[in-house]
Order: C-alpha cells, then structure tokens, then sequence
C-alpha cells in the first residue's frame, strides 16, 4: 500500500501573550456579532464555562464547545475555511457537524459575513495554489495520487464491498449500503440499455465496480484510470471474477483516449467530471463526443454546483479543493450544458439524485468511525481523520440543503434515435 498523507495543516504563528489575548478578544466580538443573528437555527456555543445562545430555534440546534482560543481567530482570518481547519486542531468540538454545517447553509448573508473583512485576505493565496493544482495531463496525475493513493486497504473500511465510491441509489428506505451501490449500477446500464456485444467506455474506473458490472451483463468494456492503486485493485478483481476477456484496463489520460482509433456504442463517466476542471470542462466533452458512436448514448453522473452559486464558488477555494480533492472543482448545470453545446452532442436527460448522496455519506462516515482505530494504525493521525469526519459531514449537510447537487445527464449522439417517432397521445 502506498501510504500518502494530505498536506499538514500549518500550525497558527506564534504571538506574544497580551497581543494574542488582544487579537482573540477581538477576533471573539466580531465572529459573535455576525453568528447571532444567524437564522437558518440555533447555535449553543461555551467557552470556559460561559454560553452564548446564537439564532433561533427552527428545528435545527447544534452545541459548539470551544477549547481553545484561536478558534475565534481561525474564523476571523479565515472564514468557513478557517473554522474546519481549526476543527481538524481539536480547537474546538461539536454534538453534531452536519447539522452545524446546515444551520449555517440556511443562512446565505451570515454565511458570507464569515467570508468578509480579514477572511478576504487569504483568497488570492488560496486561488494561486488552486491555480497551480490545474488538472494538465501531468497536473491530472499528481492531484488523482493525492487523494486515491492514500491506499485501497483505507478507502475499504468505509465503502461497500464493491468500493463504489460514487452516490449509492436507494431502492426502499431499509436497503444496505451494498444493495444500494448495485443498484445504482443497474440504474446506469439500464438508462444506457447496455445489452450483450456492446462496447463500453469507462471514463474513470474507480474500483472498477462498473466494469465488473456492464462485464457481466455481457459488454466488451474498456476502462481507464490514472491512479495506480485503484488500477492495481480493479485489475485483479478483473482477474479473480474471470472477465478479462471482456475488459480491457488502461491507466490512460482521457485526453489520450481518442488515440485509440474507435468509437464506442456507451460512454460512461461516474462522478470523475469533478476532477477535470472548468479549464478542461470543453475538451472533456469533446472527447466523449469523439469516442461515442454517432447512433450512441452516454452518461455522465456528476456533483453539481447551483448555476446562481458558480460565479462566487469559481472566485473561492474550499475546504474540499484545500484539503480533500486538490484541483477539483465542481461544474454548474450551466456550465455543462455549454460544454455539450460546443459538440455535436445533445442531452437528452437530466436527473437531480442530491438526496441519495446525504444517505450515502451518512453510511460512509459511520463506517468510518466504526473503524477509526484501524485507520490510526494506518498511520493517519487526529487531524487527518478530523479532517475526514468533516469532510463527510460538510458534504453531507449540501446535499441535504441542497448547496450542491447531483446530477445524472444523458447524452446522445447525432444519430442516437434517428427515424424513430412516438405515437401521438389522442385528446
């Protein structure tokens, strides 16, 4: 296992006592005085024995204990950013992040009174290392190691028994992790129609969870991925389950996929879109739209942001693009549907499946939990699994207060359904 821990979190500069105790102070009045008239719920917030009672109740309460200080000034100097990396500290705890995370969500004006005055001043630093993260070929390679190579053995003890580590579809309510991811994966063939004989592009293997599961349907599928440990997994699980006859595993740049000189009748790409950037967002398309048949159909399952949040996403850097996924960035709608619109491409479907993704989140961070000891053993230390736990809980609260989305669109070639009419309902 390749062990390769995220960046550390740089510890705050060291600060005389009185000036320390003075910045702190002032850091304190002002983060109180914009959280209190915080709508979207009520915040219990202690400090050393003292509470401050901030919003009001609507359904929605959280408890924040504050254990050191420098909270106060995280937050001031840094924002909604600043306040997961002091969480990730220890400097401070909750009895509930996600409901946190929503509380806040729900309220647009307090939320961006966080990211104003000393917090605005860390935003050209932070977009001048996103900027550097860009996904080139090689960037691509070294942003995909950052995150997937911190070993298949950790990603294991949180996913399902496939590894799907995409938005699980639930069928009914009591349904397991694992027949969840199943099914989703049926969802997708069955959107696409894949049947016997067909050819199937994989854009983003994953796991190869996917592979495996067009293979058996009996498609020739071709996948690719650009992270060594997950090619290394899903080609022995190709292997093990005897489909290597019907796979054909590449660790190939999408962009070099067009020098394989074939089209293909089904493209699909699992939640990989997130890693392209919006750089890249027209040639993504215009690779697909090269490698699909011109009577074929694709799918595309992508995290989406709100067309009326891109402007100011794309002017910041968040928790997750910092210390999560370097060099992601999440597409609008909008964004998508202008890049399709540079191809001969139509789409023909879109699907907003948000709220499966706050289950399937809920079900990874309580796997991840459960096994918290086993991921120290790894090596990753409090921070790193501080870091996690609010990674699956900030995601989670977006896609229950629909901060972010998720997407399934389907795109046909120019061809796909050529001559073929739909009777007329009669009045």
């Amino acid at each position: 296992m390749t062990l390769t821990t995220l960046r550390p979190l740089s510890p705050l500069p060291s600060r005389s006592a009185p000036v320390r105790t003075l910045a702190e102070r002032l850091a304190r009045d002002g983060v109180l005085a914009r959280l209190s008239g915080v709508q979207g719920g009520r915040v219990t917030l202690t400090e050393n024995g003292r509470t401050h009672v901030l919003g009001t109740w609507t359904g929605l309460e959280a408890r924040l204990d504050v254990h050191d200080a420098r909270f106060w000034f995280d937050v001031a100097t840094g924002g909604a950013l600043g306040a997961a990396e002091s969480y990730a500290r220890g400097e401070w705890t909750c009895d509930d992040l996600t409901v946190l995370v929503r509380i806040l969500a729900r309220d647009r004006d307090t939320l961006a009174g966080l990211e104003r005055g000393l917090a605005k001043l860390r935003t050209p630093a932070l977009r001048a290392l996103h900027a550097l993260q860009s996904n080139t070929r090689h960037g691509s390679r070294r942003n995909i190691a950052a995150h997937y190579d911190l070993g298949n053995d950790f990603f294991a003890l949180f996913l399902d028994r496939t590894r799907m580590y995409s938005c699980a579809l639930w069928p009914r309510p009591e349904a397991t992790l694992e027949e969840a991811a199943a099914h989703k994966l049926d969802v997708v063939c069955d959107k696409l129609g894949i049947a016997p004989g067909m050819r199937v592009l994989e854009i983003g293997t994953g796991w190869g969870g996917f592979a495996l599961h067009a293979a058996r349907r009996g498609a020739h599928v071709t996948t690719t991925t650009i992270s060594h440990e997950q090619a290394a997994f899903a080609g022995s699980a190709f292997a093990e389950a005897g489909l290597t006859d019907r796979i054909t595993l590449l660790e190939t740049d999408y962009r070099e996929l067009p020098t394989l000189g074939q089209t293909f009748d089904r493209v699909v790409s699992i939640e990989m879109i997130e890693a392209v950037g919006y750089d890249h967002l027209d040639e993504y398309f215009q690779v697909i739209a090269r490698l699909l048949a011109p009577d074929g159909l694709a799918l595309v399952q992508a995290i989406t942001i709100p067309d009326r949040d891109e402007r100011a996403y794309r002017a910041n850097v968040d928790f997750i693009q910092k210390h999560i996924f370097p060099g992601s960035a999440l597409p609008s709608l909008r964004a998508i549907t202008s890049a399709v619109g540079g191809t001969p491409l139509r789409i023909e479907q879109t699907e907003d499946l948000a709220p499966h993704y706050a289950r399937t989140l809920r079900e990874w961070h309580t796997r991840f939990t459960a096994h918290e000891a086993a991921i120290a053993g790894m090596g990753f230390d409090d921070t790193f699994r501080r870091l996690w736990r609010w990674y699956f809980c900030y995601c989670e609260a977006g896609f229950l207060e629909r901060t972010v989305g998720l997407l399934q669109v389907t795109l046909a070639g120019p061809l796909a359904g050529v001559g073929i009419t739909q009777p007329v309902r009669q009045r």
